[in-house]
This record gives structure tokens, C-alpha cells and sequence, in this order.
């Protein structure tokens, strides 16, 4: 699906963005990985190399725009385009009620899963643009259609993502660029585990809470993600796809 392609993943280093990265090389794809510890990030891309594909690792913080302009320009500069990207870089906050999450866990939120969704899309857009459009697909949650209980700011944070893709998709709908969103359910992360870890319980009450029964796998997620990027989704644009075993549907 993506023979002779590159394609840029932020968040990299682990979990999702692993995965996404080793799907993207499975499918053909030369892979930019992109992380905030460089050291996750080029461990992505040893694991996608010693699987048979091509990678190269780069440290990044989403939040800041030099960053974000270094790994597109080393996408450019290393493999001579950008055809495709997975914004997949974000963070939760502290598990509290609306009027005590701190301010410094607001301006984090914001910074990480709006604003570093933003800078990569203004980066890579010129860049897809430069060689005929490309495809982008930002990272969503269950948030970015329903409210969570003590993740408000989260929540809003996913939600904007949602309406920033559906603009993005219209301006450049006939300019050969397509953006969705991904929106994983509870998904068997490290960061997920390492959550739940203090309580064995916890997964099980979360399982019960899925119509199907069970965490998603996060190569479950890379699947969505890799497919909308590829030609055979090449009529959806400015969607959110709930890759969640139901639980939106209740």
C-alpha cells in the first residue's frame, strides 16, 4: 500500500507509534521516526530496520516549532519527500475534577495534543503539497467525540483536534491532501498498563466497560492508521474513526 513512500511518525519511540511506524515499513514505506527521547525513537527505528525495512530516528518536541521543522526537513532531506504522516504525539493529564487540574497540566495538554498537532501539520503540509499531496492522520481518542470524567481539558484537547482535521481535510481537499483522525479506545500501551498496574482489577473493569470484551492491541490501531493513508481510502477525508470495540456506539 505504501511502496516507495515516506511516511513521518510522531511519538514514535513506543506503543502506537511503534507500531504505526513498523506497519508503514511492512507496507513499504520509508519510515521517519520521531520522538521526544531520541534514544525511543531510534530503537523504533532499529526494530523497523531489523525487520527488513528502511527508518531513520530523529528527537522532536512537538511543541516547538524548530523541532517540528527539523524531522519534516529530514524527511525531505533524507528520503526527497513526505507522503504521508502520523500525527501520534500526546499526553494525559492528572485524573481530576475540572476546577483542580492545574494550570501547568492545562498549558502541557494544550501544548502537546493541539498546538504539536497544529506545528506538524503546517510543516508538513508544504511539504506533501511540494510533490503532489500526501495523506495525514492525527491521533483522536474516545475524547474526541464524548466527554471523560475528570480529563476535561483531555477531552477538549481531542475534540479540537477533531474540528483542526475537518478544516484542515476542507482547505486542501482539492489539493491532493487527505486528514483523519484515529480514535484508539482503551488500547494495551505501556503507558496504559503502567496506568492499571497499581491495581489488577483495573483492566478487567475496563475490559467489562468495551462491548467487545477487551483492550485493543495497539498493531490495531496502526492498521487504521496505515489504511487511511494508503490509496485505498483515498475518497475519506475529514473523519473520526473510532477504532474503539464499540464503546462510542453505547
Amino acid at each position: 500500500m505504501h511502496e516507495g513512500r515516506v511516511a513521518l511518525v510522531t511519538g514514535g519511540g513506543g506503543g502506537i507509534g511503534r507500531c504505526s511506524s513498523l506497519a508503514f515499513a511492512r507496507e513499504g514505506a520509508r519510515v521517519v521516526v520521531a520522538d521526544l527521547v531520541e534514544e525511543a525513537a531510534e530503537e523504533t527505528a532499529a526494530v523497523v530496520r531489523k525487520n527488513g525495512g528502511e527508518a531513520t530516528a530523529v528527537g522532536c518536541d512537538v511543541t516547538v516549532e524548530d523541532d517540528v521543522a527539523r524531522a519534516v526537513a529530514h524527511a525531505v532531506e533524507r528520503y526527497g519527500r513526505l507522503d504521508a504522516a502520523h500525527n501520534n504525539a500526546g499526553i494525559t493529564h492528572a485524573q481530576v475534577a475540572a476546577a483542580d487540574i492545574s494550570r501547568e497540566d492545562f498549558d502541557r495538554s494544550v501544548a502537546v495534543n493541539l498546538l504539536g498537532v497544529w506545528l506538524s501539520m503546517k510543516h508538513e503540509i508544504p511539504a506533501m503539497l511540494a510533490t503532489g499531496g500526501g495523506a495525514i492522520v492525527n491521533a483522536g481518542s474516545t475524547a474526541a467525540l464524548v466527554g471523560l470524567p475528570k480529563f476535561a481539558v483531555y477531552t477538549a484537547t481531542k475534540h479540537a483536534v477533531a474540528g483542526l482535521t475537518k478544516g484542515v481535510a476542507l482547505d486542501y481537499a482539492t489539493r491532493g491532501i487527505r486528514a483523519n483522525v484515529v480514535s484508539p479506545g482503551a488500547t494495551r500501551t505501556p503507558m496504559m498498563l503502567n496506568a492499571m498496574a497499581d491495581n489488577p482489577e483495573r483492566e478487567q473493569l475496563v475490559a467489562r466497560s468495551i462491548p467487545m470484551g477487551r483492550l485493543a492491541e495497539p498493531e490495531e490501531i496502526a492498521e487504521a492508521v496505515v489504511f487511511l493513508c494508503s490509496d485505498r481510502a483515498s475518497f475519506i477525508t475529514g473523519q473520526v474513526l473510532q477504532v474503539d470495540g464499540g464503546i462510542v456506539a453505547q
